[in-house]
């Protein structure tokens, strides 16, 4: 009786464990956020929640690199004109996960200063915008 006790025990540890990795959970190594990504932004009012943000540009494009806790992208796209920013992203490991904060100062031309934060994994990357003009929302994947 004590054996079958003891398998049972075993394969119920072993069953949690596999579980637990399946759901993000146990040892994990951080993930490789450096590299090629590609997705959409878009911008949204807030107080009108209802209503589906407006994308404004559709295509967004991003290479990012890494020196210890920062990473630094640069953003590409068209928006009715061309633009590239090149921002610096302070990150830090929480789990599996990079999260992100930053500010930065586009120019009046392009919004002023915006503050964010994003979170990264392997193959996504989101965040949120939002500065003195405009509210909203980024979300890229590695590009196929």
């Amino acid at each position: 009786m004590k054996r079958l006790v003891w398998i049972a025990t075993a394969i119920l540890v072993m069953t949690a464990g596999a579980d637990a990795q399946r759901r993000g959970r146990g040892p994990q190594g951080p993930p490789n956020i450096v590299g090629a990504w590609t997705g959409t932004w878009s911008a949204y009012n807030p107080a009108r929640a209802s209503t589906p943000p407006q994308e404004q540009c559709a295509k967004l494009s991003a290479a990012i690199t890494q020196a210890a806790d920062v990473w630094k992208a640069v953003f590409e796209g068209d928006c009715g004109r061309p633009y590239k920013y090149t921002i610096t992203m302070e990150g830090r490991l929480v789990g599996n996960v990079v999260m992100f904060k930053g500010t930065v100062d586009l120019g009046a031309q392009d919004g002023g200063v915006y503050d964010w934060i994003g979170r990264a994994i392997d193959n996504e990357f989101v965040g949120f915008y939002t500065s003195a003009a405009y509210t909203g929302v980024f979300n890229m994947t590695r590009p196929k």
